[in-house]
């Protein structure tokens, strides 16, 4: 009987240790602590087959307020990345951020298909004439996660344990950054970047489920926190277009500023000269004048 249990239970003990590691097999990766990354180069995507960045001359950057801006992500070629959906959903939550400010006219979310049809600037030069572009803002990522099972992943042998135990922890890292480029001369203007870090346990029946929703988790908060950043880095921005002259600013049809009144103004010029007028009017009314 001694033997017969020694024989089971080193069956059973087997038995937990591969159930045990199992959590990465569930997920479809075939190896417990499986690590997995997704990302979008955009220096790979700007100068493909290692291409070396041109000479860039030194005349400065023209930008015409209000200024229309192409929002994008840099595309991956790696099929678990985020979904098209997804992108454009956190595309248009950095968007809504800066809706109110005065120098930006629009905002285009530009479909990552548009820019995947091609590499470099000549593909950028081509969407920005499609959607009349002054700037275009280009996010890439790089997102690492980690599986691995816990101790409490030993109870996994049992039908119950599988279900109710969450003995499966899931580290996800990821990375973005948003890099600003005036269009017609291909100048980096200023950039921006986010991280989170985003850790969940699960059951091994919901491994996969649970990574997925780590994965979105992580994405959402690295581009919240590099929207923040991105609002600082504009503002510093704004400070050094009028401290240091990093690049010459002019209005659209003739407004603002090189000499030119605002549009604004003059329609504040021209209230007041009427309201001014009506005043006095009224109290040449008042004091029996026929005229003023």
């Amino acid at each position: 009987m001694r033997t017969m249990f020694r024989r089971w239970g080193w069956l059973y003990l087997g038995l937990a240790v591969g159930l045990a590691g199992c959590t990465s097999l569930w997920q479809g990766s075939g190896m417990s602590g499986a690590r997995q990354g997704v990302s979008s180069s955009l220096v790979d995507y700007l100068y493909p087959k290692g291409e070396k960045p041109p000479m860039q001359d030194q005349a400065l950057p023209h930008l015409k307020l209000p200024l229309n801006v192409g929002l994008a992500f840099v595309p991956s070629s790696n099929p678990r990345g985020l979904s098209a959906e997804s992108k454009n959903r956190l595309l248009n939550e950095v968007k809504q951020a800066f809706t109110d400010r005065d120098f930006i006219g629009h905002i285009e979310v530009i479909p990552e298909t548009y820019l995947a049809s091609g590499h470099g600037f000549e593909t950028i030069d081509q969407v920005a004439r499609l959607y009349s572009l002054d700037v275009m803002a280009l996010v890439s990522y790089d997102q690492v996660s980690y599986s691995e099972d816990t101790t409490a992943s030993l109870l996994y042998w049992t039908i119950i344990g599988a279900y109710l135990i969450k003995g499966s922890q899931n580290d996800v890292q990821t990375f973005v950054d948003t890099a600003v480029f005036d269009v017609p001369t291909h100048k980096l203007l200023f950039r921006a970047p986010g991280v989170d870090r985003f850790e969940n346990t699960s059951t091994l029946v919901k491994s996969g489920e649970a990574l997925r929703e780590a994965r979105e988790a992580g994405f959402q908060r690295a581009m919240q926190d590099m929207t923040g950043n991105l609002q600082k880095s504009l503002d510093e921005f704004v400070v050094r277009v009028k401290d240091e002259k990093v690049v010459q600013v002019s209005y659209r049809n003739g407004g603002g500023g090189g000499g030119s009144l605002d549009p604004w103004l003059l329609v504040m010029i021209t209230l007041a000269g009427l309201i001014r007028r009506r005043w006095w009017r009224s109290l040449a009314l008042c004091l029996g004048r026929d005229s003023v």
